[in-house]
């Protein structure tokens, strides 16, 4: 599995384990790791943000081990990693783009 389907995977899971999980009031339960993505001591987070233009490489990000299902043996993501791209007119500690090429990358933004 390329590392960008990894990352598409993970944000999947972190939208359909946050809208399916209810806690004692019934409402759905934050995932905490997800789909999260780190560079350079940053976290970035899958967007659905479209119409982005992948600029130059950055160096590597880190795709981070998750297990927000635990008891769920397919629930557990690896730790892997990633190319860091800029985002053309987009200051790196906002968003950046992550994936296996340019043509691959999907947007990132920062986590505060």
């Amino acid at each position: 599995m390329t590392t960008a389907r990894l990352v598409m995977t993970v944000a999947m899971l972190a939208v359909v384990v946050g809208c399916s999980s209810g806690g004692p009031s019934g409402g759905g339960a934050a995932v905490s790791c997800a789909g999260v993505v780190t560079f350079e001591n940053r976290d970035y987070l899958p967007t659905e943000k479209t119409g982005f233009t992948v600029g130059e490489r950055l160096g590597t990000a880190t795709i981070a081990e998750c297990d927000d299902t635990p008891g769920d043996p397919g629930g557990t993501i690896a730790e892997g990693t990633t190319d860091a791209y800029a985002i053309d007119g987009v200051d790196p500690a906002e968003a950046i783009a992550v994936g296996d090429s340019p043509g691959e990358a999907i947007l990132m933004d920062i986590h505060r």
